[in-house]
């Protein structure tokens, strides 16, 4: 009998997780306002950085800009160079240069 209520209160201790583990941070989630250049290519509707990121590797992939070679980076079209201010970035650097385009 003793070692029911042992189990019971360890059942009882276990805090409740959810699945995946972890809260999804808001600030993410929080929706950005593209600047002209950046709107070119995504829309004007302001949406969260998440989505912003989604948006920008549909138009990159359905125009075939990234590189063959080196898949991790970005050619830079005519709606693309002048928010990235060159030819070619990697991936890596885009986040970096697309957080600058959302208010």
């Amino acid at each position: 009998m003793a070692t029911k209520k042992k189990a019971a209160k360890k059942a009882k201790a276990a805090p409740k997780k959810k699945a995946g583990g972890k809260k999804a941070n808001s600030a993410f989630m929080k929706p950005m306002t593209p600047s002209e250049l950046l709107s070119a290519v995504i829309g004007s509707s302001p949406v969260p950085r998440t989505e912003v990121t989604k948006k920008l590797w549909a138009y990159i992939k359905k125009n075939k800009l990234q590189d063959a070679a080196k898949k991790t980076m970005i050619n830079a079209d005519a709606k693309l160079k002048p928010i990235f201010k060159k030819a070619q970035v990697s991936m890596f650097e885009m986040t970096k240069l697309i957080s600058k385009h959302l208010s």
